[in-house]
């Protein structure tokens, strides 16, 4: 087997490398932008804290992958996971939390407005079956009205990211989208 050349993404030392620097911002704008709707391009990013402290003793802390916001004021949490995660949309729900609660402004002035929040998890494993997504590699999630199939607010959005079923081959990479997808699952075994 030959030596790895090139970091591994799906290490916390690789994927800070590849997107968590100042030096590395703009891979990670990039790499956003081929995967959030159009109507949410980012022109520039501004990374934040990734630790979010509890309430109480009692509560759990939450530290992120990555934590960032965009020139519109919108949250973005990136989350990198190798090891499958039974609950990987409970987790998802739970972080984005954080940015929801933080949002709240003391005083009666305030009118519950809130800015975008996208918890973004790139999985180097499957989503549980039971969920039955059935091939698409990213999967994006908002509230519904479940009877019209209308989302009620896009406030809240979660991407998947479902790494190990992208297949295709360097000939076969049409866009940038796939560029990264490509680049996300070979990079370690590149030469």
């Amino acid at each position: 087997m030959p030596k790895e050349i090139y970091i591994d993404p799906f290490t916390d030392f690789g994927f800070k490398k590849l997107f968590g620097e100042e030096e590395s911002k703009e891979h990670l704008i990039d790499f956003l932008n081929q995967i959030l709707p159009k109507e949410d391009l980012i022109s520039h990013l501004q990374y934040g804290q990734n630790e979010h402290l509890p309430k109480t003793a009692l509560d759990r802390k939450a530290i992120f992958d990555l934590y960032c916001t965009n020139q519109s004021g919108e949250h973005f949490i990136i989350e990198l996971q190798r090891a499958t995660q039974m609950h990987i949309v409970d987790r998802s729900i739970y972080y984005s939390s954080f940015l929801i609660q933080q949002q709240g402004r003391k005083g009666k002035n305030w009118n519950y407005q809130l800015q975008k929040v996208y918890v973004i998890s790139i999985l180097d494993f499957l989503l549980e079956e039971r969920l039955k997504l059935g091939n698409k590699l990213i999967h994006h999630g908002q509230i519904m009205e479940i009877h019209q199939h209308q989302p009620l607010s896009n406030k809240l959005n979660y991407l998947f990211i479902e790494v190990p079923k992208f297949n295709k081959a360097p000939s076969e990479l049409k866009n940038r989208k796939d560029q990264w997808l490509f680049l996300l699952k070979n990079l370690p075994n590149l030469q």
